[in-house]
């Protein structure tokens, strides 16, 4: 019996291993074609763009002609829009997150909440724009200010937090814990000292990858209705603001050909600002991993 079995086995095993190369030639392939698309991207946009990156380009206003345009109105309005949504995101995000598990009861209740969170991770961006435009632009009368497209996005980002959030939490070793409360420490005291310190890499890489997705958002904005085209500097959150992306939408839709090049010159700003903010992600999740 032992014979059989072993004979089968050898018999098996060059097909296993045939069916493996394939496999691993077909993801190889896979991942050279990814790679080759977004090499020819990035050439492209540089080879296009590079030429209008310069100091009066990040101080010109948008304007009809294209050797003046500049992103200086989408540059500021996309920093006051991450000034709203990083704290709203965050502070509910974590909030809801440390309640989910540390205080909540378990049971189906609970589990339905976490379940519907995650849900809302994969919903389409743009159905938060139809929800921002209905609470926030028209029932709460904010207008298309800073103000109502960041709470917009705060919304688009807010179950990626608290998902991210949930993870970092529940991945901290039951030890520590058990140890604080050894020591006499309160629940509250044991998740500001020792739980949220321990989960930081996880919490901040989820939120500022999280925050990088609401920096490149096109659709909920023009779904409430934010300009492309503005002069002018937001003074407070209520005023009317442009973002990078809008920006870069209204210079590809022209049909002048150089503001194709000018659209090129934004995505390289865009894109810029994407790599700093995943960085800065990378560095923090480094950083207190080596502590913890």
């Amino acid at each position: 019996m032992k014979l059989i079995d072993k004979t089968i086995v050898a018999k098996k095993m060059p097909i296993r291993l045939v069916r493996n190369t394939i496999l691993k030639g077909l993801f190889f392939l896979a991942t050279t074609f990814g790679l080759l698309v977004l090499g020819i991207l990035l050439y492209r946009i540089f080879a296009q763009g590079i030429g209008y990156l310069d100091w009066d380009f990040f101080q010109n206003f948008a304007s009809r002609r294209p050797e003046e345009a500049g992103i200086k109105a989408a540059l500021i309005g996309s920093i006051w829009l991450m000034i709203v949504v990083a704290p709203v995101a965050l502070l509910l995000g974590l909030g809801t997150a440390i309640y989910l598990e540390e205080y909540a009861k378990k049971n189906w209740f609970t589990s339905f909440i976490k379940l519907n969170i995650s849900n809302l991770a994969g919903v389409p961006s743009i159905i938060f724009g139809l929800l921002g435009l209905t609470i926030f632009v028209r029932a709460l009368a904010l207008d298309r200010s800073v103000l109502a497209a960041g709470l917009t996005m705060s919304l688009l980002v807010l179950p990626v937090i608290i998902v991210a959030a949930q993870e970092a939490i529940r991945s901290v070793p039951r030890e520590l814990r058990e140890a604080s409360y050894g020591m006499g420490a309160t629940k509250w005291q044991t998740i500001v000292r020792v739980v949220l310190p321990a989960a930081i890499p996880g919490i901040l890489t989820g939120s500022i990858l999280a925050l990088s997705r609401a920096v490149g958002e096109t659709a909920p904005l023009v779904v409430v209705g934010i300009p492309m085209f503005i002069a002018f500097l937001p003074k407070n959150v209520f005023d009317t603001f442009t973002v990078l992306p809008m920006q870069i939408y209204n210079w590809t839709s022209r049909p002048q050909e150089e503001f194709q090049s000018v659209a090129a010159a934004g995505i390289l700003v865009l894109l810029f600002l994407l790599i700093f903010m995943n960085s800065i992600a990378v560095f923090i999740r480094n950083k207190f991993q080596k502590r913890y």
